[in-house]
């Protein structure tokens, strides 16, 4: 139940700095109100009065504004139109699409000397023969019924027949009356009925809301207060139900990183994925397949160094990474054939891939045999002799100029050569020792030549 608090009255005062004593107008329509309470103490200045779409059953603590002008109270639950004496500046009373159905309670508006206009349209008692004759009659201060203007001659003929249509007018109250006072025990023994059935519905759990919702809706039953009050209570339970549920799938929500920082991977939407890794460019690229009508906006990509979380439809899918990759430099494309997903990250570490190259093996030619080496020993690490064609060769040959005895004619270059016994004109040193693998130097005579 929804009660008139100094909250609601401050909220609903904002025009007017939040201050309520010196309040002329508010509107509280469309507050689920169920009763009227503190407006005569809070507001003593009120003119202007809203209470339209609500559920108030009665009018009440109205009497202390002396200076309301206008009330709103259509669409409610008022049957008997009361306690409104003591509002004596009261100049229009609307009332439309109630309950009201006492007729002769029209009568306690005549403490009112400046109402002028009445609204009754939509209530039951507006189905009587002679109603708008006896309200014109009893209430001889009003200019306008139902929106229509009274005339002269139509206020006279009705006073001339008062008495006979107020005999038809109570006639037919006091049908209404027992009609009603059997509605209210059908109303009563259906309540207590339902309630017995809500609790074995509340156990029985296979049974799905939206078949109680449509024999609800779908089965017939008089329009009165009990029956709109029904139906506000079957509406905030569907409310309250639609927020638990709610509050539940809060809580059941998916882990996505455990409280000590370890990223999970989830698939909530069940979409079919592929991650491989594009060692030429150096990225990691993720294939998402997202369902192929799916718009757009209602895609959420967020790429992070060791993760990479994609929400559809508010449903996530997030994968960890093999490598740190770098967000800013992530990139993300959708197929307009198949609508999946490409995210390309690029890798934060910066690796270079070189690629192998085809190496050739070198031939390794066999030393010269001259030092009377063994082939293990020719195979064995060491400096290599490189041979060059000597048709190759663009200087001369100094080897070749002067052959002497005892060298070997397989290779020019070991040749022996005897050391001079002169050093006359050799200019060799005494503790000079002759290398076999360098090749002879020629001795040359700067007067007679080469010998």
């Amino acid at each position: 139940m929804v009660y008139i608090t100094e909250e609601l009255v401050r909220q609903r005062a904002e025009h007017n700095e939040c201050e309520i004593f010196s309040l002329e107008e508010i509107s509280l329509h469309q507050q689920h109100i169920e009763r009227i309470q503190h407006l005569d103490r809070w507001c003593r200045q009120l003119r202007i009065l809203y209470l339209q779409n609500n559920l108030i059953p009665r009018i009440e603590n109205l009497g202390r504004l002396k200076k309301l002008e206008y009330l709103n109270l259509a669409v409610n639950n008022i049957e008997v139109i009361e306690n409104l004496e003591g509002c004596e500046s009261l100049q229009r009373l609307d009332l439309t699409l109630n309950f009201v159905g006492r007729l002769s309670s029209t009568a306690s508006l005549r403490q009112n000397p400046h109402l002028s206009e009445l609204f009754l349209v939509g209530n039951p008692c507006t189905g009587f023969e002679g109603y708008r004759q006896y309200v014109v009659a009893s209430l001889p201060q009003l200019k306008r019924l139902d929106g229509t203007e009274i005339s002269r001659s139509e206020r006279i003929l009705a006073s001339q027949d008062l008495e006979s249509v107020r005999r038809r007018v109570m006639e037919q109250e006091r049908e209404y009356l027992e009609r009603r006072a059997r509605q209210k025990e059908e109303e009563a023994v259906s309540s207590c009925l339902e309630d017995e059935e809500n609790q074995e519905e509340e156990e029985e759990e296979n049974q799905e809301d939206e078949e109680k919702e449509r024999e609800f809706w779908n089965t017939p039953c008089s329009f009165t207060p009990e029956s709109r009050l029904k139906a506000y209570r079957f509406l905030e339970k569907k409310k309250a139900k639609e927020r638990m549920k709610a509050q539940q799938k809060l809580e059941k929500r998916r882990t996505l990183i455990t409280s000590e920082g370890r990223v999970l991977n989830v698939n909530a939407p069940k979409l079919d994925f592929t991650l491989t890794e594009d060692e030429e460019n150096n990225t990691l690229v993720l294939d998402l397949g997202v369902y192929r009508h799916l718009d757009t906006s209602l895609i959420d990509v967020d790429v992070h160094p060791t993760y990479a979380r994609v929400s559809v439809k508010g449903k996530v899918f997030q994968i960890v990474l093999p490598a740190e990759v770098k967000p800013d430099s992530s990139t993300t494309q959708r197929s307009q054939t198949t609508g999946h997903l490409v995210l390309t990250m690029p890798r934060a570490e910066g690796e270079v891939k070189v690629r192998k190259t085809k190496t050739v093996p070198r031939p390794i030619r066999e030393r010269p045999t001259g030092r009377g080496g063994s082939p293990e020993d020719r195979k064995s690490p060491g400096p290599e002799w490189l041979e060059v064609d000597p048709g190759k060769r663009s200087a001369v040959d100094l080897t070749d100029i002067v052959r002497r005895d005892g060298a070997r004619k397989d290779h020019p270059r070991a040749s022996v050569v005897t050391p001079p016994t002169s050093t006359a004109h050799s200019g060799f040193s005494e503790g000079f020792v002759d290398d076999p693998e360098v090749p002879p130097l020629l001795d040359v005579c700067p007067t007679s030549g080469i010998h």
